[in-house]
């Protein structure tokens, strides 16, 4: 009997095995830390020693050399001329031009841009030429004829109505009866008392 109760109380008595919160309280887990610390270390190294490498085998490569080529076609400058360097600007402004259309009775636009008064330095007579804004292209070319007549455009303070016998800026001579619009009536009278100077330079 003695001997089972010792067996019994000695069972009682025995120890049993920590738990997890038990390693918890007392810093357990700083091992796991201190593994993760080790990981973190032998990573930074492995990149550095990466990282030495390809700075090693950059500058250890060969610089390429200047390679040139030469063009295979030579293109030679060219002057463009626009037959106004032997004329003199008396004078520019910006407009929108408009011609006629008799066939369908309507105002067709024919271009926006700076429209200049040019006199030519051998004859003294004086033209207007007038560009379209970016392609350049002439939309109105003719000598400022002592006939032709500003009227005014019905509605409008800042345009004028004229019929031209003999534009070229297509070719051939041509009639047409153009509107001439600018973007103020300043402008607009500007341009009139400039046309009218012209028309006696070329009279004479």
């Amino acid at each position: 009997m003695s001997e089972e109760k010792k067996i019994e109380k000695t069972s009682e008595v025995a120890p049993q095995p920590p738990t997890s919160a038990v390693f918890s309280m007392f810093g357990g887990k700083k091992a796991e830390k201190k593994e993760e610390d080790t990981k973190d270390e032998k990573s930074e190294t492995k990149e550095s020693k990466d990282a030495e490498k390809v700075t090693k085998e950059e500058e250890e490569a060969p610089e390429s050399p200047d390679v040139h080529f030469e063009p295979v076609v030579t293109l030679e400058k060219v002057d463009v001329k626009t037959l106004e360097e032997d004329e003199e600007v008396l004078f520019k402004v910006r407009a929108k031009l408009f011609r006629f259309d008799s066939e369908n009775k309507e105002w067709k636009e024919r271009g926006t841009g700076d429209v200049k008064f040019l006199q030519n330095k051998e004859t003294n007579k004086v033209r207007l030429l007038m560009r379209r804004d970016k392609t350049l292209k002439v939309c109105a070319n003719h000598i400022i004829a002592p006939e032709y007549v500003l009227a005014p455009n019905v509605g409008s303070d800042r345009s004028w109505v004229y019929t031209c016998t003999a534009d070229v800026a297509e070719g051939g001579a041509e009639a047409f009866t153009f509107a001439i619009r600018f973007g103020n009536k300043e402008n607009a009278d500007k341009f009139k008392a400039e046309f009218e100077k012209a028309q006696g330079v070329n009279k004479s």
